[in-house]
């Protein structure tokens, strides 16, 4: 199929609406057989569940042309599941990892125009989401859903190439900032915008948190998982029951340990222990990895001994290989490239 005229390289991560995006509602305790529309925007009554209590989750993957032409999600099941495990707990109807499948297929298939080039770098961002559509006034669950799907080609997420960033310790909250608390499962960012602008405002990539009870542990940014490397090569990611279940995160420690025979650790991570790793990264789907350059506490700047200039080796390798999965160029671990076209 004949590719839309887009400057690819030029990408920004910013919304550009597709030709199709996939619908189904949830009425009378079932949901529809859904279809693909091309109406971008969402009609609902003003007392819907979603605006009045929240009630909503969302999830974010990439779709890849791969060196040999083909169409390609990365491990979408996870993100279904994910969504399942949301869903369920914010008593919303389960969209099935079998729908959720079906209707990136047909979604993606019908905006191929759409999806950037190999080697272009950019890729198709795929952003499903669920809503309480039906209108509610007490404080109880949607009386109807929907399950809406959508994509975008985007360009990088820190624009600019691979570059270390520089972080700020949040001075303000010290809740789960992407609100899923001790449930394994995505949902809402909300709470993190307010102390990641402050970041930016002080001319910061990202801002970090700290655990709730102690304000010593580091947690994640607004956006991503953290991971860092110790001087012996280790790879260590933060363990905390409030840190969202990154499919990155846990791609990169499997890719560590299995492909290439790192030794890992997934436990609490002192800020205090910060000055002792030689790399450090944020991870996730919009960025893979992108190198932490220093972090700024209130004691003072700390700086990752892999330099400000460029990522540091075992980073690097992490997501040479990580990518070359995604793109078709490395192995892939039995079931992890979902094929589409």
């Amino acid at each position: 199929m004949e590719k839309k005229n887009i400057d690819w390289a030029s990408l920004n991560f910013t919304y550009i609406p597709t030709d199709y995006r996939y619908v189904s509602t949830y009425r009378d305790g079932a949901w529809d057989d859904g279809a693909l529309v091309t109406d971008p925007n969402v009609t609902i009554n003003e007392s819907a569940g979603v605006l009045q209590y929240a009630q909503t989750c969302f999830e974010g993957l990439k779709v890849y042309t791969t060196a040999d032409g083909r169409i390609v999600a990365f491990r979408p099941d996870l993100n279904a599941q994910r969504m399942v495990d949301t869903a369920k707990r914010l008593l919303m109807p389960v969209f099935s990892t079998e729908r959720f499948l079906d209707a990136l297929t047909q979604m993606v298939r019908a905006n191929l125009a759409y999806v950037p080039p190999y080697g272009s770098g950019a890729t198709l961002y795929v952003r499903p989401y669920l809503f309480g559509s039906g209108p509610v006034i007490g404080v109880a669950p949607a009386p109807e859903y929907t399950f809406r799907m959508f994509c975008t080609p985007v360009g990088p997420y820190f624009k600019g190439g691979i570059k270390p960033l520089r972080l700020q310790v949040s001075a303000y909250d010290r809740a789960p900032p992407r609100g899923t608390g001790h449930i394994k499962a995505g949902l809402n960012y909300a709470m993190s915008l307010f102390a990641g602008n402050e970041a930016k405002k002080n001319g910061f990539s990202e801002n970090l948190f700290l655990d709730a009870a102690t304000s010593t542990f580091v947690e994640e940014t607004g956006g991503a998982n953290f991971i860092f490397i110790t001087k012996d090569g280790t790879v260590v990611t933060p363990k905390s029951p409030s840190i969202l279940p990154s499919i990155t995160r846990r791609s990169l420690m499997y890719v560590a340990s299995e492909i290439l025979g790192m030794k890992i650790e997934e436990r609490p991570v002192p800020l205090k222990e910060i000055p002792s790793f030689v790399e450090g990264g944020l991870c996730g789907t919009a960025a893979v990895i992108s190198p932490i350059g220093s972090i700024t506490t209130a004691e003072g700047e700390i700086f990752i001994p892999s330099g400000m200039e460029e990522m540091g080796p075992v980073t690097r390798l992490l997501y040479d290989t990580l990518t070359g999965i995604q793109m078709g160029t490395v192995a892939a671990p039995e079931g992890w490239i979902y094929p589409i076209a």
